[in-house]
């Protein structure tokens, strides 16, 4: 009985790491919310939930006050390093969990004596399972997470959470746009001169 529900926690585990580092790998996959042809507001943004809870709001509330508008977002990705870190310990999370429910003692292999945290997990194994599990996905959503909520305009940066500390707030970016949208219809109305 103890191995049927073993077998069942390791493949919960394994499909739950599949489905979660799937989610984790969106990368270049874009936020697109309408199609339009004015101009283009792009949202940068980090992978965590409420940022992009944020974005569906903001985009809303701007679909709404301007319809022409076009708005875009997708992942901040993080350093590369830290993309690496995050895959790797994906990877060495399955192979640990592995070795904890084969039994395996790895360190017999450099002929080291197993550790006493090694021998609690072979006589605990599904809450060494778990504790591997959710330790290295917390460390794994650290080195993913970069506080990123970068906004451009025509790609010319208008806000940036990561210079400024704080996400603006909906007055704050409307204003901004307002703002940017007056001065480039200044720029377009001005006489163009060759030189």
């Amino acid at each position: 009985m103890e191995n049927r529900s073993l077998s069942f926690t390791l493949l919960f585990l394994g499909f739950f790491s599949l489905y979660s580092a799937s989610g984790d790998n969106v990368g270049g996959k874009k936020l697109k919310m309408q199609f339009a042809t004015g101009p283009l507001l792009k949202f940068q943004i980090c992978c965590c939930f409420r940022y992009k809870r944020v974005f569906e709001e903001y985009t809303r509330v701007l679909n709404q006050r301007y319809p022409d508008i076009r708005i875009e977002g997708e992942n901040y990705l993080p350093l590369p390093i830290y993309r690496h870190i995050a895959s790797f310990l994906s990877i060495f999370k399955l192979a640990v969990i592995g070795l904890i429910i084969l039994g395996k003692d790895p360190f017999a292999i450099f002929g080291i004596q197993a550790p006493g945290l090694w021998q609690w997990g072979q006589e605990n194994k599904i809450y060494a399972c778990m504790m591997v599990f959710f330790l290295s996905n917390m460390i794994e959503n650290q080195c993913m997470s970069t506080g990123a909520f970068e906004i451009t305009l025509n790609d010319v940066p208008v806000w940036s959470k990561l210079e400024s500390g704080h996400l603006p707030s909906m007055q704050q970016l409307v204003q901004i746009l307002e703002n940017e949208m007056k001065l480039n219809a200044r720029m377009d109305s001005l006489p163009h001169h060759r030189s």
